[in-house]
């Protein structure tokens, strides 16, 4: 005997549709529940206290445009290194915003607080006070879970208004445990000890910088302006045992093994 099969009422299909959803409405929120959450991490002192240090009329101003890192690096996931030629990215370890946006926050940060001034990159300012662009490319930006985290920079201080050029190379290498955080503070770490380098050039540049007459133009014996040079300066002394400096000029003549030294272009 042969039995037809009776077509589904709709009311039967739509409550089968209704639980299909439901069940797979279920599956990704338990999938989406097992997933690890992302942490985040800065090169920024969140936790420190928010003081105000900068003078009403500061004696300079700075300029910080954007730092160039590795483009291998420049990505808000860690890159870690495994190996001499290997390397990881951790999709759950990511920094808050990219490398060099974080590079350039903290030294930002870092110099205004030690020079006690304002970073006037991209804004108008006076005319009649000193402004020192800071110019810096890491070359370098490595880290080692459990072993360090390195930046090897190489950046340059000019007198807007000036010709003079401070060139300088700083490696700075901060011993890391193997935790995460521990890398990003090695790193933080590391861009501060170049800050005060940077900031020990600023403050050297700015004592050599030449003394000109506002009243009347300085001119040369044919009654045309004469051009007024600045003297060399050497790069600052690395700060801390894990630093090193390196550039072009006198300073590791002086100073024999430092590796200390500088570019001063009249």
């Amino acid at each position: 005997m042969m039995f037809a099969q009776l077509p589904r009422s709709p009311r039967g299909v739509a409550r089968a549709t209704a639980c299909l959803g439901v069940c797979a409405g279920l599956l990704a929120l338990a999938a989406c529940s097992s997933s690890p959450a992302s942490r985040f991490y800065t090169l920024g002192d969140e936790a420190g206290p928010a003081t105000a240090r900068t003078a009403a009329t500061p004696a300079l101003l700075i300029e910080v445009p954007p730092v160039d890192v590795p483009s291998q690096v420049a990505k808000n996931q860690l890159v870690v290194q495994t190996g001499p030629t290997q390397v990881q990215v951790l999709e759950q370890e990511r920094w808050a915003s990219l490398p060099g946006d974080e590079i350039r926050r903290a030294l930002s940060s870092d110099l205004t607080q030690q020079l006690g001034t304002i970073d006037v990159y991209g804004t108008a300012y006076p005319e009649g006070t000193p402004v020192y662009r800071v110019s810096m490319n890491v070359q370098r930006f490595e880290s080692w879970p459990g072993s360090h985290a390195l930046i090897d920079a190489v950046w340059s201080v000019r007198a807007v208004r000036g010709e003079t050029v401070m060139t300088c190379r700083s490696v700075v290498s901060e011993p890391v445990t193997g935790s995460y955080d521990a890398l990003a503070e090695g790193h933080r770490q590391a861009v501060q000890q170049i800050s005060t380098q940077i900031a020990a050039g600023i403050q050297a540049l700015a004592a050599a910088a030449p003394r000109v007459p506002t009243s009347a133009s300085v001119k040369g014996a044919s009654g045309t302006p004469a051009r007024i040079t600045q003297p060399g300066v050497p790069c600052p002394l690395p700060v801390g045992p894990s630093a090193a400096l390196d550039g072009a000029g006198t300073a590791a003549a002086a100073h024999p093994g430092s590796h200390a030294s500088a570019a001063a272009n009249g």
